[in-house]
Formats: structure tokens, C-alpha cells, sequence
């Protein structure tokens, strides 16, 4: 049986598609499927914002396929493991649990760095580059931990 994750942000064109694109690298796609949404409706259908994109493809990732989607109640019953990008998007997927059992599926992803911390991945679409390279670099440590837990299962 494959492991399903979800990344989840609030547009779904930084940080989670960096965030699915990252894991996907690190993940064989026969055990593992990767995908990512926003708790917002703003970009269903749009690209990752140019500045993912670019900061992958210096990466060698391509995450120009990715399209935007909203996150669904019935995300829930699909995936095993939800990160959310920081607490306002952990704050909204939890506000869509239906159960104990959903909530139970859903992270913030810089616990894997910071257990406990509740630290988060600041949203880069306002900034610069730079905040773009150092979201990367977040989710890049993340996902590496998030891999090798996937690994072991």
C-alpha cells in the first residue's frame, strides 16, 4: 500500500509545492505519492509563483507541472500524513476535522526540525528572492527527516 502525504499552504504556489517537489526528490514514487494544496481558494489552477520555480529548477527539480487546488475535507480520507506549512494553515485543516482520527494526521512541518516548537515556514510570496532560498532550505532539512521516517515504514 503506498503512503500518501500532503503539503499544505495557505495559496499553494510557494511553499508547498516546494514542499511536495522536495519530498517527491527524496521519495520512491512506487511507495510514496506527494501532493500539495492550499487552505486558501486564490490560485486553483495557477502555476508555482516564478520564484519556486526558479529556486527549484536550481535545485534540479521541476515543479512546473504542479497546479494549484484548494484542501478538501475529503483529503482526510486520502492521505496519511498533512503538513501544514505554519500554525494558521495548521490552525484551518484542524477547523475541517471531522474526528480525532483526522486530526491525528496533521503536522506542522518544521516540528520534524524543531519538535514542540511549533516554528514556521514564513511565507516568502510578499518577499525577495532570498526568502524564497532560505523556505527552500527549511523544507529541504524537513522533508530530508520526513524521508527517512517514510522509509522506515
Amino acid at each position: 500500500m503506498k503512503t500518501n502525504v500532503l503539503m499544505v499552504c495557505l495559496g499553494n504556489i510557494c511553499r508547498s509545492p516546494l514542499a511536495e517537489g522536495i519530498l517527491k526528490s527524496k521519495t520512491d514514487p512506487k511507495k510514496i505519492f506527494v501532493d500539495s494544496a492550499g487552505t486558501g481558494d486564490y490560485h486553483i489552477g495557477d502555476s508555482p509563483d516564478p520564484r519556486s520555480i526558479k529556486i527549484a529548477q536550481t535545485k534540479d527539480l521541476d515543479i512546473t507541472a504542479q497546479r494549484g487546488r484548494q484542501f478538501q475535507v475529503t483529503d482526510f480520507d486520502k492521505f496519511h500524513y498533512i503538513y501544514a506549512m505554519d500554525t494558521f494553515n495548521y490552525g484551518d485543516i484542524i477547523g475541517l476535522a471531522r474526528n480525532e482520527e483526522d486530526k491525528k494526521k496533521v503536522f506542522l512541518i518544521l516540528d520534524e526540525i524543531f519538535p514542540g516548537e511549533n516554528v514556521d515556514v514564513p511565507d516568502p510570496y510578499q518577499g525577495g528572492e532570498q526568502g524564497f532560498i532560505n523556505v527552500y532550505n527549511m523544507l529541504e532539512e524537513a522533508c530530508s527527516i520526513i524521508a527517512t521516517k517514510l522509509k522506515g515504514k
